[in-house]
């Protein structure tokens, strides 16, 4: 009884906790949107003109660095997260990735400038496992945290569409030491906001505490991982993969961002409507987000796929285009996994598990550029298509896990 009388002050009223998610939504996108120091990195690290003039090389060993620091940082963020509570782990998250930003606008050497990229990565998506941990635990239905979860995602895809123009005009016309110090302001407001809205960690949830290992014992995430890491590869494809196809068509930047374009229209013109479609209005999903997920990753990887095979800006476009429902359902998947299947105090950990497996599929860029070389797009094609089709397939050992995950252990929240 006694458990149940502390924890009761923790829910917030619905209008207050729809607020506090919006606001956190909302900070999210603003921090992606001035994110330049992930954006911009590479650039920073090559350029010869406005940056450090180290050339490609270094700047693809400065994204491998940020690569391993996002792996990284997003189990330390769950840990934190879990363990100390959302408004603690934001705070100090964010105060970290702002002087990160700091270090890099005056870092020259190249080992200063990798050393900054791996703590770069270490902390510019460290807040997503709070975020996600906060919206689980202000809203009391499975589609409103659903739903809350895949505009989390939305607002990450407007944010990185904004953060390219933006960032592309302001570096050329003012450098890129700018752009860091932005970034490092909408880390730091993201930091006050958390603070003035998030409630301190409460005594009582102290007594759930769940480890990374037990984290893992659990097959359902498992398996939800190898979904993700699979499916992402596809869905990184439109930032990996079509700049070295387009080259080898020697079509210029402009044209990519002509496909980048197409992309973030179709994001905000199909990404309400397919919501409210898998998701709903009511209190229960609407679908299940197996299928959801399996029908995510099979159009992730016919978009790609198609790409493969293209030759203009307008078949680049349409690719880029039949990319975006796959985005869509997988982050509506995702969202629902999260919010159903992590049990009290380890949505942190969930959340860090699913996006450290994204960071994973941002590295094999290197792997397509090697396939592209040896056997060309047949080849590209068949290595995107294979990953995605391992992707669905592994949707079949998931949905048996989650019905014994079910039959099992009815509740998963507190």
């Amino acid at each position: 009884m006694a458990a149940h009388t502390s924890a009761a002050p923790r829910v917030p009223p619905a209008r207050t906790a729809r607020s506090v998610v919006w606001i956190l939504i909302i900070s999210s996108l603003a921090v992606k949107a001035g994110g330049f120091a992930w954006d911009f990195l590479g650039y920073y690290v090559a350029d010869g003109t406005n940056g450090t003039g180290h050339g490609t090389t270094a700047a693809g060993a400065a994204l491998t660095a940020f690569g391993v620091g996002w792996c990284a940082g997003q189990a330390s963020a769950g840990a934190l997260t879990d363990r100390f509570g959302q408004r603690t782990a934001l705070v100090a998250l964010m105060i970290l990735s702002a002087l990160a930003c700091l270090a890099l606008a005056v870092a020259t050497s190249l080992p200063a400038l990798l050393a900054v990229a791996v703590l770069l990565g270490l902390t510019m998506e460290a807040h997503r496992p709070a975020v996600s941990a906060a919206i689980n635990e202000a809203i009391p239905t499975e589609a409103g945290r659903t739903r809350a979860q895949g505009w989390l995602y939305f607002s990450a895809n407007c944010g990185i569409a904004i953060c390219g123009g933006a960032g592309g005009y302001l570096a050329h016309h003012h450098g890129y030491r700018l752009l860091f110090a932005i970034n490092a302001l909408a880390c730091v407001a993201f930091a006050l906001i958390a603070r003035r809205v998030l409630a301190p960690r409460n005594a009582a949830a102290d007594a759930v505490r769940v480890r990374y290992r037990q984290v893992l014992t659990d097959p359902t995430l498992r398996w939800i991982t190898v979904v993700a890491v699979c499916s992402m590869i596809c869905a990184w494809g439109l930032v990996s993969v079509l700049p070295l196809l387009m080259t080898s068509d020697s079509l210029p930047a402009s044209s990519y961002g002509l496909v980048m374009v197409a992309n973030t229209v179709a994001v905000l013109a199909l990404t309400p409507p397919l919501m409210r479609l898998l998701v709903g209005r009511g209190d229960s999903i609407r679908f299940p987000f197996v299928p959801v997920l399996a029908t995510g990753s099979a159009i992730l990887g016919l978009g790609i796929t198609v790409a493969a095979f293209q030759h203009t800006v307008a078949g680049y476009a349409i690719a880029a285009v039949v990319l975006v429902p796959g985005e869509v359902c997988y982050s509506v998947a995702v969202g629902a996994y999260i919010s159903t299947a992590a049990p009290a105090g380890a949505t942190g950990r969930y959340q860090a598990v699913i996006s450290g497996a994204t960071a994973l599929a941002s590295l094999p860029p290197l792997g397509i550029a090697l396939a592209l070389d040896a056997g060309g797009r047949p080849l590209v094609a068949g290595v995107l298509a294979a990953s995605a089709a391992l992707a669905v397939t592994a949707c079949v050992p998931l949905a048996r896990r989650l019905r014994i995950h079910t039959t099992t252990r009815p509740e998963t929240r507190s």
